[in-house]
């Protein structure tokens, strides 16, 4: 019962954290990700396709992304796909390739992407704090129906407390660490 409790909490906050660095790869720190263009859906033959599955994309320099098709007669749509993505950037094609440049940002939109982090990583505690919660009313209810006795029930809560409190510490290291990203970039 102690570890199926630990093992519940430990997951939900690692899908939290796993989560929390998806989300904060997408934003925009100024430099060449990738992982920018995820959500991007292309209009391929009448089938909406994530970018991933349409064209390569790697990076050419630390300000441009270069997207290279599978089928050349798709160039115009994955063009049209990016720069109607509210990601704000203006990408181009030679009929080969479509380049992406990324825009330097300004002092006032670093400000909103680190409120964007903020939320973020608050969003990622608020869900380690539920698997705490679920792994805590696991183990009380355990305690209840007599299956552990109460002394389990403290070191379970205990454990699950510090495996809590070491999640939200690596959350704000994460955040701390795509903040800087930001208002180095």
């Amino acid at each position: 019962m102690l570890e199926e409790a630990e093992e519940l909490a430990k997951d939900g906050m690692d899908t939290a954290l796993d989560r929390l660095k998806k989300e904060l790869a997408r934003v925009r720190a100024g430099r060449a990700n990738p992982a920018l263009l995820d959500e991007v859906r292309v209009d391929s033959y009448g089938t909406q396709l994530p970018l991933k599955q349409a064209a390569t994309v790697s990076v050419a320099d630390a300000r441009m992304l270069v997207v290279k098709p599978y089928d050349r007669n798709n160039i115009a749509a994955i063009e049209r796909a990016i720069n109607n993505s509210q990601l704000g950037l203006n990408a181009s094609n030679d009929g080969a390739i479509v380049r992406v440049p990324i825009p330097a940002l300004t002092e006032e939109r670093r400000k909103d992407l680190v409120k964007q982090v903020h939320k973020a990583g608050e969003d990622a505690r608020i869900a380690i704090r539920q698997a705490r919660r679920d792994a805590n009313d696991m183990l009380k209810r355990g305690e209840k129906d007599k299956e552990i006795s109460e002394d389990d029930l403290k070191r379970g809560l205990g454990n699950v407390q510090t495996l809590t409190d070491a999640k939200i510490k690596e959350v704000d290291e994460v955040i701390t660490k795509k903040e800087a990203e930001i208002l180095d970039g």
